[in-house]
């Protein structure tokens, strides 16, 4: 079994759950005994700044949204740059933290970029396999670049566009073509 680990998943049109509708997943883990990921396509009605000031008390200027990691309930979890706050490195130079004494100096010390997550993305084993194997999602090697973009409908757009890109080049057989048609 190949891990997902460090891929983009990309719901298709033929998952059927509608908590994954338009939306992109870092997978943080996969092996056999299942996967998690987080979703970056769902922002919530919450700031980060709003989140600390209910949690700590503390004032932090950090205005960007808490994002709904998935459908499961969990703690608060974080993707970020910073390797000694890091409990599991996703790609190079990003990494997975959950643990409050890793996620704390990265909202108190403005250490961005950073993306918060309530709630994360999880499957039993072998359930993600199925699901891809009747066509629910899509892959691609994540990237750092829109792991951190801060609009939600031009990351969901560019992942899937370039997926898009793929497939096309694909079954063209055709070893490169232009982002725009327009330019053949």
């Amino acid at each position: 079994m190949e891990t997902l680990a460090g891929k983009f998943l990309i719901a298709s049109p033929y998952l059927p759950d509608p908590n994954f509708l338009r939306t992109v997943v870092l997978m943080v883990q996969h092996d056999q005994e299942g996967a998690l990921g987080l979703v970056l396509t769902r922002p919530i009605n919450l700031t980060v700044q709003e989140m600390w000031k209910n949690v700590s008390g503390e004032q932090v200027d950090a205005t960007e949204h808490v994002l709904q990691g998935g459908p499961v309930e969990g703690p608060l979890m974080a993707i970020h740059q910073v390797e000694e706050l890091s409990e599991i490195e996703i790609i190079p130079g990003v990494y997975f933290a959950a643990q409050r004494e890793n996620i704390e100096p990265l909202i108190r010390e403005g250490e961005r970029p950073y993306r918060l997550f309530l709630g994360y993305s999880g499957w039993a084993a072998q359930q993600l396999e199925d699901e891809m194997e009747v066509g629910g999602w899509l892959t691609l090697p994540a990237t750092k670049e829109p792991i951190f973009e801060s609009d939600t409908d031009l990351l969901w757009k560019s992942v899937a566009g370039e997926v898009g890109s793929n497939i096309m080049r694909q079954s063209l057989n055709l070893k490169s073509m232009p982002q725009d048609p327009n330019m053949n």
